[in-house]
């Protein structure tokens, strides 16, 4: 086994198509979720606002977002949208991931804001504050500690669902595997790697992030 493994990942340095495909999975997520934290912020305030018109569009683009499957949506901003521009296949990844993520930020965003008690309006406005000055002093601090368990799934969540990104051919860790198993004729050893590193990223992160909300809840509680 342990030869088998050598054979496979080692020789020929393998094990770097690994390491590169890893690097572009973090890359994809990390930017992806940064860009779809601004995009659900914004969608979000949309969403809430007294506006018909930017609560129509707040709904369209959600709707549309989620309702589509992720791997349909890469090759559409790929070989649809994107394609005149001939833009890098990992930014068209980066920016694909990212609109999704931000169809996803919106409705944990809307959720969290609207969860907070309206009494906490009320008495901001009493106060004298504008309604925009209430949703960013008293509101949105309230919400952020209350969204932070499902905002840091969706982060894990794309850190999965990078994986099909190989449908546009970028080199992410699962495509990285797929050609090491075409190289060797190995396929349970690459694909296992794969598949132990997605885990040790979940689980890890998972954890990480629940000692954050832990942190969070003591300090609230002092």
């Amino acid at each position: 086994m342990i030869q088998s493994f050598i054979d496979t990942m080692i020789a020929g340095e393998r094990y770097m198509l690994i390491v590169r495909g890893l690097g572009n999975t973090l890359l994809i997520a990390i930017c992806a979720v940064l860009i779809g934290t601004v995009l659900g912020f914004i969608f979000a305030l949309m969403k809430i606002s007294g506006n018909k018109i930017l609560k129509a569009i707040a709904e369209l683009y959600t709707t549309v977002l989620r309702g589509i499957p992720l791997a349909t949506q890469l090759m559409i901003f790929y070989f649809v949208i994107f394609a005149p521009l001939g833009l890098n296949r990992l930014l068209v990844a980066i920016l694909a991931y990212g609109f999704n993520s931000g169809a996803y930020c919106t409705e944990i965003f809307r959720a969290g804001i609207q969860g907070i008690d309206p009494g906490q309006t009320e008495a901001g406005r009493s106060l004298g504050l504008s309604q925009w000055q209430t949703i960013f002093k008293i509101v949105l601090p309230q919400a952020v500690k209350a969204v932070l368990p499902t905002y840091t799934s969706e982060f894990i969540v794309l850190i999965k669902e990078t994986s099909v990104a190989s449908f546009i051919a970028v080199m992410d860790m699962t495509k990285a595997g797929d050609m090491i198993r075409n190289a060797t004729y190995n396929a349970w050893i690459p694909l296992l790697t794969c598949a132990a590193i997605y885990l040790i990223l979940t689980v890890g992160l998972t954890k990480l992030f629940g000692r954050l909300e832990k942190r969070m809840a003591k300090s609230d509680r002092s």
